[in-house]
């Protein structure tokens, strides 16, 4: 464990004392200690998480063999990485990611020759039909290669949400004045094309230079800037989470549920990234809603059971007396779940200055008069979730 750097007090303190030590048993646990006890609490959680990642997926996902997929994969992750913990290495051939990478290049390479042979092919026995198709395998290709850069260009966006959120945390811990004007500033430039944020770039441009705290710097850069995309967040959220409770209470075609629940989660994911400023493209959509499922399982399988009972709770009386509606109200309240963690991943900075909305709130103006519930009356200053 020599290069660990997670394990460098423990070196130490190990260097430090076995000097002392003359009794073989003693000299082994005290290396147990120092050096095997930070590795066990690590594997602790790598095994808690594969757990109740298997035990979500299993309680939710109705699809046919979604659990044994499930299982099956966060095991080997989970393998993997007890490996890689404790000072193994999983090898090439064990990196899914790699072999992933490898094959998908292989498939290039397979369909690139195939299409040569092909263009070629039709020259050799008739020009006309050799140059259509040598014209269209060109189309395909270049609109290929606008696609993947479209994609790479929506990824950039949202890795520069991420950049923005990390930086801004690490300013507010460390009471960092500059680095809270250069996240400011970062910001400014991010939001710089924004009509609906006029109001709020003049604000924060007229009050920013009386501010000499980071901390104050900060809550006001998110109070006039992203307050206002909150609402249009919560706006997006409410209207995914009442389409999804209203087929599958209404709609009594089997998948269907399942199919506007999966669509409705996507146009939500990509809609949130688009207000907070990403650029969520196809490939995108999938893999943030891939960060939002993994983000969901590592907060405690979703904190579902509260959610789910004050959503019950506020979902009307039909929600009580017919079975359909009470699972429209329990989806709803699932995809309120799934827009919250979007909406907290695609934020360029946490929630401090502003409420960190409550799904249960979510999910009761979502569903007003739907189920023959009231529109709840509290305001966005009771939404914080003290959870």
């Amino acid at each position: 464990y020599a290069g660990r750097d997670d394990l460098a007090w423990g070196r130490a303190r190990l260097a430090e004392l076995q000097g002392d030590v003359f009794d073989a048993d003693a000299l082994l646990s005290l290396a147990e200690t120092e050096m095997l006890g930070p590795l066990d609490q690590a594997a602790r959680r790598e095994i808690e998480s594969a757990a109740r990642q298997v035990a979500t997926v299993t309680a939710l996902v109705t699809l046919a063999l979604a659990d044994v997929v499930t299982a099956l994969f966060a095991n080997l992750r989970m393998i993997r990485r007890l490996a890689e913990i404790f000072g193994g290495r999983s090898g090439s051939l064990g990196s899914w990611g790699l072999l992933r990478r490898v094959f998908t290049t292989l498939a290039g390479f397979v369909l690139s020759v195939a299409a040569w042979d092909f263009v070629t092919g039709l020259l050799s026995r008739d020009n006309l039909l050799g140059w259509i198709a040598f014209v269209l395998v060109g189309a395909a290709g270049l609109i290929a290669l606008v696609f993947a850069l479209l994609e790479w260009w929506a990824y950039l966006r949202l890795a520069r949400l991420s950049d923005l959120r990390i930086r801004a945390e690490a300013a507010r811990v460390n009471v960092d004045l500059p680095a809270a004007r250069n996240v400011v500033a970062g910001l400014g430039r991010l939001y710089a094309g924004r009509d609906d944020l006029a109001w709020g770039r003049a604000r924060l441009a007229e009050l920013q230079g009386d501010v000499f705290d980071a901390d104050a710097l900060l809550s006001l850069a998110e109070t006039e800037l992203l307050g206002p995309l909150d609402l249009a967040a919560r706006r997006e959220i409410e209207s995914a989470a009442r389409q999804v409770a209203t087929v599958t209470a209404l709609v009594p075609l089997a998948l269907a549920d399942v199919v506007t629940a999966l669509f409705a989660n996507l146009r939500m994911i990509r809609r949130l990234a688009e207000l907070y400023g990403g650029r969520s493209g196809s490939l995108g959509s999938w893999g943030l809603l891939r960060r939002v499922f993994t983000y969901l399982i590592a907060t405690g399988a979703v904190a579902i059971g509260d959610d789910l009972i004050g959503s019950f709770a506020g979902g009307g009386l039909l929600s009580k007396l017919s079975r359909r509606f009470g699972e429209g109200v329990i989806n709803g309240a699932l995809t309120a779940r799934v827009g919250m963690a979007a909406m907290e991943l695609c934020r360029p900075m946490p929630f401090v200055a502003l409420p960190r909305p409550k799904v249960s709130n979510l999910v009761s103006r979502g569903l007003a008069g739907l189920f023959g519930g009231r529109a709840a009356a509290t305001e966005v200053k009771d939404d914080l979730d003290v959870s």
